[in-house]
């Protein structure tokens, strides 16, 4: 069997920023264990997989069943792999359309394509609530955060972007603490003053098999809310200060995130299995 494939760099204005993500494009589902298996060999964070609807693509919008994997396990949401996944069909696959619908483990997420460039994408918000810091927390970060929220994921506060950037966690006392709580970890911080962005964030998920994601929008989920509370803004820019880094635009609505940003291509090919 031979499949296409594509490479992209998600929340990235040209190769080599953001986060790269592997897009397969299907006719039907492969057996869940060949899609594991693919995204293992990708070794990327996330491998998407997506199929047509039963009613199909049309040029009034498109609608698609899609589905992620990391190396080791599928997931419930994936922000840069739905942006990347939009990027091959509004690029490549279906250029015609102006948005597209994605029928997800997370319901139905819509990508839009704006005016900018930028693609938005319409993702659900995830409050988080201040809860005790996870004994050993500090340790694993090698910082003691400010505070820690807690929703789908943990979120640890600091004061200073500076102080985000400099965190150097241990993988594997991380991988401990976040494990049996199956969460990634967020560290946050203010942008700094003057510098047009409003918050700063790394993500990890050690116990997912992504030691640091580049580039996480689902993870703006749930730090966008608090942010939007805290800075008294709906609409946001935030700067997740990976080693590749990213800009993700944001508006908060309600129960509702949109987040948006511009995609990349970097490699396009085809899969022998």
């Amino acid at each position: 069997m031979e499949l296409p494939i594509y490479q992209v760099d998600a929340f990235a204005e040209k190769p080599f920023e953001g986060n790269p993500a592997a897009i397969v494009p299907l006719t039907s589902w492969l057996p869940e264990e060949a899609m594991l298996a693919i995204a293992a060999e990708n070794n990327l964070a996330e491998t998407a997989f997506f199929v047509p609807a039963p009613e199909g693509a049309d040029a009034a919008g498109g609608r698609y069943h899609l589905r992620w994997f990391t190396p080791t396990v599928e997931v419930d949401l994936c922000g840069h792999a739905t942006l990347a996944s939009a990027h091959v069909l509004f690029t490549h696959l279906a250029p015609g359309l102006k948005d597209v619908r994605f029928e997800t483990r997370s319901g139905e997420l819509t990508v839009t394509r704006e005016e900018s460039g930028r693609l938005q994408m319409d993702f659900p918000a995830r409050p988080m609530k201040p809860a005790a810091a996870p004994e050993g927390l500090a340790e694993a970060l090698g910082a003691r955060p400010l505070g820690v929220l807690k929703g789908t994921n943990l979120m640890a506060l600091f004061d200073r972007a500076e102080d985000v950037a400099a965190l150097r966690p241990d993988v594997l006392k991380l991988t401990r603490l976040c494990g049996p709580l199956n969460v990634g970890l967020i560290a946050s911080a203010p942008g700094q003053e003057g510098s047009g962005i409003d918050y700063v964030s790394r993500f990890f998920a050690p116990a997912h098999g992504i030691n640091e994601d580049p580039v996480t929008g689902s993870a703006h989920c749930d730090s966008g809310p608090y942010w939007a509370k805290r800075l008294g803004k709906d609409a946001l820019v935030a700067r997740q200060i990976s080693k590749r880094g990213g800009t993700v635009h944001l508006r908060i609505k309600g129960e509702r995130v949109e987040l948006a940003g511009t995609c990349a291509d970097f490699m396009q090919g085809t899969i022998h299995i």
